[in-house]
């Protein structure tokens, strides 16, 4: 018969293997804790990237819905003021608002934005077309509520322009648009042009800024 050392014990002939099993489990658990460790953290991490990841298409959804809801404002606006101007002001005389300064001046305008380049009717319907199609794909990668409220204010003021082009006088494609806001020394337009204006006022800033569409700063 051998001695046995404190600490040790024979391994019981009765056990069986599974004996062996659970004592290399034991010896081996240290390491199988980090892995366990290593695996939570990463299950965690990725819980949290797939967090972001989801929140971002509905404040995206937010922000296209934003860009539409400013450009139907601005349509709706424009179109309502223009068919007031053509029943109220249309071969009548200036309505005095400031002095000489501001005034409501009726006015069919084949050109551009404060009647620019009134020998080319037939070009601005197709400029506005592509404008608004532009518009439409960069949507999707707003990522800024203040580019959405630009490019929301350049869409409706492209597409209430391009209405009057495609379905006011002389015709299809060449129609005139109706400006009646009379301001001194500036020119005459109407509520599209000034939200194309502004629009492109406040991408400049967001420009110089460094905003880009997606809301980060390059």
């Amino acid at each position: 018969m051998s001695e046995e050392s404190p600490g040790q014990h024979a391994p019981d002939p009765d056990a069986g293997p599974g004996a062996a099993d659970d004592v290399l489990a034991t010896v081996e658990q240290p390491g199988g804790a980090a892995d366990e460790a290593g695996t939570t953290d990463a299950v965690v991490d990725g819980t949290a990237d797939g967090t972001a990841a989801d929140a971002e298409p509905p404040r995206r959804r937010h922000l296209v819905a934003t860009t539409f809801g400013v450009a139907a404002a601005v349509v709706v606006l424009d179109q309502l003021t223009k068919w007031l101007a053509v029943r109220y002001l249309e071969g009548k005389p200036p309505v005095q608002i400031l002095g000489d300064w501001l005034a409501l001046d009726f006015l069919r305008n084949p050109g551009a934005a404060f009647s620019f380049g009134t020998g080319f009717t037939f070009v601005f319907p197709l400029i506005a077309i592509a404008v608004v199609v532009v518009i439409v794909r960069k949507s999707r990668e707003l990522g800024s509520l203040a580019w959405a409220l630009a490019l929301g204010g350049l869409l409706g003021g492209a597409v209430g322009n391009l209405i009057d082009r495609l379905f006011r006088d002389p015709g299809w494609m060449q129609g005139h648009v109706v400006d009646f806001i009379f301001v001194k020394h500036f020119a005459v337009f109407n509520v599209a042009d000034a939200a194309i204006t502004c629009s492109a006022v406040a991408m400049v800033v967001l420009a110089l800024l460094g905003i880009d569409l997606n809301g980060k700063k390059s």
